[in-house]
């Protein structure tokens, strides 16, 4: 029976739980509207019940702790009083960490873009009980805009149509559910269907593509704001590693815009690392949040592009430094304890910084000339301002403006920056800082894991590999749960838990994603290090993946953790094949699914992952800048990918050899080099057998007179053994070219 609209606008504030039930909440974003008069209540059952009992419409409130806008509505809106009361008479509010449930993030943001046209955080939508869609935005003023209405009209329209036109509002939320489960069956992926055969011609067009939307000038491709397009990067980059008529042009389009964001504010000049995206085309005014997965990403591109030897507009050496210090960044501003061996590593750090209890915007990175000569004096002060374009006028506020050269600095700029680069940092750290978002979240750490190891490689780096080891050991130890024995109380399929805080795994079980960039980054881990663990624990990934996300042959983002995010995909699993700020599920399964059977010889696991790859035709024919991941898996599968196996003695020779094939930028190989089994090589956790050898190293054998030598096959089809870097390197660029 539905409850009576209260007499007066206090009543409603009587029913039992009404209170801000965000405190107790893990999540820094949830917790940083613990004090809102808003009585906020977590994603799930108990509050979608109390909007049923009440019969009134929930208010989704989505972002994330590094979010500016976000921070933006809370003190216009959620802090205010009056409107806290009218929300919370007329509503349940519901406040989701878009990083902690992507799940209810996605299907929500559809929803949105749906509805308004648009996307974004924070976003606003409006629920049904059951959770369906009827009506959303994202950031609303406190008052009127041009186009735009306030927070509080958009309340008491949607209060309005609620009462008077609740048959219309319900209809039309159900039309809208049963239009996303339409469009997530014409997007379906079967991974028990033959793949369609992948014509290379396809890649080429997508360069060609790729190049008309290109802004040479700037670096990246289409307007303001603009985000870094590291999958596409990725994708070029390979491309760029085979010959065609099309190679040379993947190459500049890569190295154009590698050097357009080192260059830029984007990438910090003082600390490495890289901002979330630029509000301008020219990459000068970013929006300071930075993200755990962009600089993940990141990293490994530009470690990418050294090993390509792009060099033209980006010398090698300068995409080394930039990927050095963003290597750095990483473990020393996003790990927790010793950088050397981190416990996880966090989400993000805030776009804002508190200055005087005010939020303001990349405060902590901003100059002006007057700041400069008080850190470095008048002379170098004054050159610095030049130097890094810093005028008497602030880009981004009147604090001032981020620090970038805009081009390739001379050999005497270089030596000005490098002597004064201290003093700055030092002056900046005095300040207050950002805050940090410290969840740990799985998949993102697992693309860090892939990234820093093949950093250390490349860049002779040995202790970022140690860094990656130390991830990998904590995503085993705390996020991974491996299956029960039978008769136990607990569930008996193992599962990787997608988020963590203070050591502690919580919450819903990793999405397709996770598994997929925590497998990628072990597979990456055990290439570099020989260590056979990462390889099982890799291939427990694969198979736990195609048991969760895998139904009926047809695979899925998640597993349907809630019903009203059921309920709002109209009742179907859904699959998103496109790229965002990181790679697609689908697309990064893709790759796991594919260096997995390079290494096992699985034909199930390649045709699995060439269903996923029929995606891409249709894809990128209209917008490959979304399709960039799955355009760089098949450009890996296009080139086999080759497999490498380095058999015999370790020494000198066998390291010599190692290194030679991880510096080879042929797209998607798979390396794979016999050690000595180390004393946590053997049995996994929950197993009790122990693991046999890697299917790519059984029967290959050293040469006669016990040296090393390698092995490069395709399809688990060996040419014959090369012993020498010259003759494997020669062979290598030859398979490569086809």
């Amino acid at each position: 029976m539905p409850v009576p609209e209260p007499a007066d606008p206090g009543s409603a504030r009587e029913w039992p739980g009404a209170f801000n039930a965000l405190g107790s909440e893990p999540s820094a974003y949830l917790r940083q509207h613990a004090d809102n008069p808003v009585h906020w209540r977590p994603f799930g059952d108990e509050a979608f019940a109390f909007a049923a009992a009440r019969d009134v419409p929930v208010f989704l409130s989505i972002g994330y702790a590094a979010c500016h806008w976000c921070h933006v509505m809370a003190h216009e809106s959620f802090e205010d009083q009056d409107t806290a009361d009218y929300l919370n008479d007329h509503f349940v509010p519901i406040k989701v960490d878009r990083e902690e449930r992507p799940d209810v993030d996605s299907i929500y943001m559809a929803a949105t873009q749906a509805i308004s046209g648009e996307g974004g955080w924070p976003m606003s939508v409006f629920l049904t009980p059951e959770g369906l869609a009827f009506h959303a935005g994202t950031y609303f003023p406190p008052t009127p805009q041009p186009g735009r209405p306030s927070f509080r009209q958009v309340l008491e329209a949607v209060h309005e149509a609620w009462l008077e036109r609740r048959d219309a509002v319900e209809q039309n939320a159900r039309g809208l559910a049963a239009g996303m489960a339409d469009a997530q069956l014409a997007a379906a992926v079967f991974l028990d269907r033959p793949p369609e055969s992948l014509d290379d011609s396809l890649l080429s067009e997508a360069v060609r593509l790729l190049a008309r939307s290109e802004d040479p000038d700037g670096g990246g491709f289409g307007g303001a704001p603009k985000f870094p397009p590291s999958a596409v990067l990725e994708f070029l980059i390979r491309h760029a590693a085979v010959p065609s008529d099309t190679s040379d042009s993947a190459r500049d389009m890569a190295g154009r815009t590698l050097a357009a964001m080192a260059r830029s504010a984007l990438c910090d000049q003082l600390d490495g690392g890289f901002a979330r995206y630029s509000v301008t085309a020219d990459w000068s005014v970013p929006h300071f949040e930075k993200m755990l997965y962009d600089n993940a990403q990141l990293l490994r591109v530009y470690v990418h592009w050294v090993r390509l030897r792009g060099d033209g507009v980006l010398p090698a050496d300068e995409a080394a430094m930039v990927a050095s210090r963003a290597a750095d960044w990483i473990l020393d501003s996003l790990g927790m304890g010793d950088p050397g061996a981190p416990d996880g590593l966090a989400s993000s750090l805030d776009a804002d910084t508190v200055v005087d209890g005010v939020h303001h915007e990349g405060a902590s990175y901003l100059w002006t000339p007057e700041s400069l000569e008080a850190a470095l004096g008048s002379g170098d002060g004054a050159a610095a301002a030049r130097l890094m374009n810093i005028g008497a006028s602030g880009t981004v506020s009147e604090l001032g403006s981020p620090l970038h050269p805009r081009r390739q600095l001379s050999g005497t700029e270089s030596r000005l920056w490098n002597r004064v680069r201290p003093a700055l940092r030092n002056a900046r750290d005095a300040r207050p800082q950002p805050a940090r978002d410290d969840k740990v979240v799985a998949g993102w750490n697992g693309l860090a894991i892939a990234a820093l190891a093949e950093a250390g490689t490349v860049l002779d780096r040995p202790e970022l590999v140690s860094a990656a080891q130390s991830l990998a050991d904590y995503l085993v130890r705390v996020h991974w749960r491996p299956a029960s024995k039978p008769g136990a109380l607990t569930a008996a399929e193992p599962v990787l838990i997608r988020v963590s805080h203070d050591g502690v795994a919580r919450g819903i079980g990793g999405l397709l994603e996770d598994y997929a960039f925590c497998a990628e980054g072990f597979l990456a881990l055990y290439a570099v290090t020989g260590r056979r663990r990462w390889y099982r624990f890799a291939e427990q990934l694969i198979s736990g993946a195609c048991e969760r996300f895998v139904v009926d042959g047809r695979l899925s983002d998640s597993v349907g953790e809630s019903a009203q995010v059921f309920n709002a995909q109209g009742q179907h699993a859904g699959l998103d094949p496109f790229d965002n700020a990181a790679p697609s599920g689908a697309a990064a399964f893709a790759g796991v699914l594919l260096s997995y059977a390079a290494y096992s010889g699985s034909h199930e696991h390649r045709l699995m992952a060439g269903s996923i790859l029929s995606l891409p035709p249709p894809i990128a024919g209209r917008a490959p800048r979304v399709a960039g991941w799955l355009l760089a898996i098949a450009q890996a599968a296009v080139a086999g990918p080759v497999e490498a196996a380095v058999s015999g003695p370790a020494g000198s020779m066998q390291r010599e050899l190692h290194r030679a094939l991880l510096a080879s930028p042929s797209p998607g190989l798979v390396v794979a080099v016999q050690r000595a089994k180390a004393a946590d090589d053997g049995a996994l956790p929950g197993s009790g057998v122990e693991e046999p050898e890697v299917p790519l190293l059984s029967d290959r054998v050293a040469a006669a007179d016990g040296s090393p030598q390698v092995y490069l096959c395709r399809g688990m089809v060996c040419d014959l053994p090369l012993r020498s870097v010259e003759e494997l390197g020669q062979r290598l660029a030859a398979m490569t070219a086809g």
